[in-house]
């Protein structure tokens, strides 16, 4: 979830990593997401996402490194279903998120099906992009300005393709 700056604006700071799977225990409640793109004439992405009983309308703005402006609102998940439908083109993106703490942050581990099956990504999200997180055993390679790694190039150019 973003943090909200003086001004107003959203932002989010987040590094990505690739897992190691066998270094790792995954907890017991893993949260399943589906999540869909609303075509834009520019950089901007539009998230259409449900989460369990929950859904997310968000809007995310060009990657700058690890950030970006990022305004996320709860909206009812009927509605979410329909943007899904009707609004969101081409694939889903579906994927299990496990909540990890470790140090002081709180890592989404987020493991792929359908197109993306075999991808494993974590990420952490922090206060600075000057913060340096320490990283858990169980990440391997920091993937956080590789853009085939973004959720919405993942439409397009899944995993099983590279």
């Amino acid at each position: 979830m973003p943090f909200l700056l003086g001004s107003g604006m959203a932002q989010e700071i987040e590094r990505k990593f690739l897992v190691d799977l066998k270094r790792l225990q995954l907890p017991e409640q893993g949260h399943p997401i589906c999540q869909g793109y609303i075509p834009t004439a520019d950089k901007t992405a539009v998230r259409v996402r449900i989460m369990g009983d929950q859904a997310f309308l968000t809007l995310k703005g060009e990657n700058r490194g690890a950030v970006r402006t990022e305004f996320e609102y709860g909206i009812p998940v009927n509605d979410a279903r329909q943007m899904l439908d009707e609004l969101c083109k081409g694939p889903k993106i579906d994927k299990t998120r496990y909540l990890i703490r470790h140090a002081d942050h709180l890592w989404e581990l987020d493991i792929f099906a359908g197109d993306n099956l075999g991808l494993v990504v974590a990420e952490v999200e922090l206060d600075s992009e000057d913060e340096n997180p320490l990283l858990p055993d169980w990440v391997t390679e920091e993937v956080t300005n590789d853009p085939r790694y973004f959720n919405s190039n993942l439409l397009n150019h899944p995993y099983k393709n590279w």
